[in-house]
């Protein structure tokens, strides 16, 4: 591609949940005409949310699609230029980076911010679908509280799984944990308290098999000790239905210049947002393997402007 077609941008933001369209409103009010584009799901996670109560300012609740148009119409009003687009590669060798957006078009960037996320790692049943924002859910933290005194099911066998139920048996009056194996994987500590909780029941070596329920999960279809001898079909009556098996960062095009930890959670440098890469900034959960809320994803986008600003000022 010839120099002329390439367009120059100041700051180049990449993704749009929270964290990105924060970030946006912050750069945007800081005169870096910052450029965003949303990618493949515009408004991130948020939008498969139904609701939101738990963000500061919404006194009555909100939607996850209400609060990132929110969030969208905002970094538009002090001029962020929001586009449509997947950022499909990279080159962060050197200044000014090079991105290209659906494989054709060209852009040079003095800085970056990545905000692309973390996506929930599913069991891949068409139910999960079929009962989105009905029943199922990847945030206990986020949807628990309309769980309160129900009964649920959380699948998984990790620190997150662990971590989910006894924070659901807080709030719910059974909570059901669904473990492939016949053991926990999880650390010795998180066992130990999911054991000691008394409203807390294991059910080792069970697969789910699906979901059923009129107007929303009402039960879970399982599979106990699949393909051994004595293998059996058992329901469970639940509300709600949690995975915890884990998140996929969204950071594969960014590897090869961007350190990551082990899962591709991007590391970034102390209290900043910056990277291992000079004047690209991580924001959001594609940088946060803790977390993962709308709130600490906006504080991080705010934290990412700020970053830019006084590295460009620099």
């Amino acid at each position: 591609m010839n120099k002329e077609t390439i367009e120059k941008v100041r700051c180049l933001i990449i993704g749009s949940g929270p964290a990105g369209y924060t970030a946006a409103i912050y750069a945007s009010r800081a005169n870096l005409a910052p450029v965003l584009y949303e990618g493949i799901q515009p408004g991130g996670q948020l939008t498969t949310t139904t609701e939101i109560d738990n963000f500061p300012g919404y006194v009555k609740g909100t939607t996850g699609n209400g609060m990132m148009d929110d969030l969208r119409n905002q970094a538009l009003r002090f001029g962020t230029e929001v586009r449509r687009g997947v950022v499909t590669k990279v080159d962060l060798s050197k200044r000014p980076f090079k991105v290209v957006v659906d494989e054709e078009k060209t852009l040079e960037a003095e800085a970056i911010i990545i905000s692309t996320g973390a996506t929930a790692k599913y069991l891949g049943l068409p139910d999960e679908t079929k009962y989105a924002g009905q029943g199922v859910s990847a945030c206990a933290t986020c949807d628990g509280f309309f769980y309160r005194k129900k009964k649920v099911a959380v699948v998984g066998g990790g620190d997150t799984a662990c971590e989910e139920a006894t924070y659901l048996a807080g709030l719910a009056s059974h909570v059901y944990l669904i473990v492939r194996k016949s053991f926990l994987r999880a650390s010795k500590v998180m066992q130990a308290k999911v054991m000691k909780t008394e409203n807390i029941t294991v059910l080792f070596e069970h697969n789910t098999l699906g979901l059923y329920g009129e107007n929303g999960v009402e039960g879970v279809h399982l599979i106990k000790r699949k393909g051994e001898v004595d293998e059996e079909k058992v329901d469970i009556a639940v509300d709600g239905f949690f995975l915890a098996i884990g998140h996929t960062p969204n950071t594969s095009i960014f590897k090869p210049w961007v350190e990551t930890d082990k899962v591709g959670y991007i590391k970034t440098k102390g209290h900043t947002t910056q990277t291992n890469v000079e004047g690209v900034f991580a924001a959001g959960d594609v940088a946060d393997p803790h977390y993962r809320q709308a709130i600490t994803a906006a504080g991080s986008g705010c934290k990412a402007a700020i970053d830019v600003e006084r590295f460009l000022a620099e």
